[in-house]
C-alpha cells in the first residue's frame, strides 16, 4: 500500500533528524585503527602523507603506495620514527596490472588490509580542447579507475571478515564545475558515484561490517595546483583537511565535506535557476595555477 510506505517513510525522516539532533549532544565514539593495516595510494606527499602521519600516532600498520619513490621512502621513514611499521611500494596507480601485481604482494607479505584508502589523484588544469587525449585517460585512470582495481584486490577479504573501511579521496569539485577543470571535475564525480554506489551494494549484501568514507574538500594548499585561491571559499591547510579526514573514519562518516559549511552550498545548486549558479560560479572567481595553465592575474 503506497499510503503506508509513504507514512512509514515520513516516521523514518522524522526519527533520522531526532536522531541526529540527540546526537549533537553526546560524545562520538571513535573505533581503534591499532595494529590494522592501512594502505594509502598517493602517500608520497600532501594529504596522503599526512594521513599516513596520523595512523602512524594510532599504531597502525602502513602500506604506503606512490610513484615517487623519494617521496613514499621519506614518508615511510617518518612513519617508523613515530613508532610505527610503514612498508613503502612504488606503485603507478595509472597501470591496472601495477596494481594488482603489488596489491597481491601486500596480501602476500603483510596481509589483508582493514582499511584501505585511495587518495592518489593528478590534475592538468588546461581548457577542454587543449587537453591532450592521453592526459584526459591518465586523469581517469588515476583520479577513478584505480579506485575499482583497489578495491577490487582488497574487499573481498572484508566481505569475507564483515570488517574493513574503503576511504574515497574525491573533491568539491567532482560536484560543482569548475572552469579549465573538465576532466578532473567529472573524474572526482565519478568516484563520488563510486562511493555511494559501493555504499549502497555492501548494505544490500548484509555488509554493515565493511565502512565507507569519502573526503570532498575545497582547494587544498597542497601544491597540486600552485596559488589556489576564491572569492568564496577558503584555501584550506593539509594538516586541516586531514584531521577531518580521520575524525570521519574513526567515527565511520560515509561523506566528509571540508568545510562543512559548503554542504549548504551543494544543497542550493539543486534548487537554483541555472542563472543564478552560473552567477555564483563567476561571483566565485576561482584562480589557480599549474604548469599548463597560469590564472588570469599572471596572464
Amino acid at each position: 500500500n503506497i499510503i503506508l510506505e509513504y507514512t512509514r517513510l515520513l516516521f523514518i525522516v522524522i526519527y533520522s533528524y531526532l536522531e541526529s539532533f540527540v546526537k549533537l549532544f553526546l560524545p562520538l565514539s571513535r573505533k581503534s585503527v591499532a595494529g590494522d593495516i592501512v594502505l594509502i595510494t598517493g602517500s608520497g606527499h600532501g594529504i596522503g602523507r599526512r594521513t599516513a602521519l596520523e595512523f602512524a600516532k594510532h599504531q597502525s600498520i602502513l602500506v604506503l603506495w606512490d610513484i615517487n619513490q623519494k617521496g613514499v621512502e621519506e614518508t615511510a621513514d617518518e612513519c617508523k620514527i613515530l613508532g610505527a611499521t610503514a612498508h613503502a611500494f612504488v606503485v603507478d596507480c595509472s597501470n591496472r596490472n601495477d596494481i594488482y601485481r603489488c596489491a597481491e604482494k601486500v596480501k602476500q607479505d603483510i596481509g589483508d588490509v582493514d582499511i584501505l584508502i585511495n587518495n592518489a589523484g593528478v590534475i592538468f588544469g588546461r581548457e577542454f580542447l587543449e587537453l591532450q587525449d592521453h592526459q584526459i585517460e591518465k586523469t581517469f585512470s588515476v583520479n577513478m579507475l584505480a579506485h575499482f582495481w583497489t578495491a577490487k584486490s582488497f574487499l573481498p577479504a572484508m566481505m569475507k571478515n564483515n570488517r574493513g573501511h574503503i576511504v574515497t579521496v574525491a573533491s568539491v569539485a567532482g560536484q560543482v564545475a569548475v572552469p579549465y577543470l573538465v576532466d578532473y571535475c567529472a573524474s572526482k564525480s565519478g568516484v563520488i558515484g563510486f562511493h555511494e554506489s559501493l555504499t549502497s551494494e555492501l548494505k544490500e549484501l548484509g555488509k554493515d561490517g565493511v565502512k565507507t568514507s569519502c573526503l570532498c574538500p575545497v582547494f587544498v594548499n597542497t601544491g597540486f595546483v600552485q596559488n589556489p585561491s576564491t572569492r568564496v571559499w577558503p584555501v584550506l591547510e593539509t594538516e586541516d583537511v586531514v584531521k577531518c579526514l580521520m575524525e570521519g573514519i574513526l567515527t565511520n562518516k560515509k561523506m566528509i565535506i571540508v568545510p562543512s559549511s559548503v554542504k549548504y552550498s551543494l544543497i542550493l545548486n539543486h534548487f537554483l535557476p541555472e542563472r543564478v549558479i552560473a552567477a555564483l560560479t563567476q561571483m566565485q572567481d576561482i584562480q589557480f595555477s599549474t604548469p599548463y595553465r597560469h590564472d588570469k592575474k599572471e596572464d
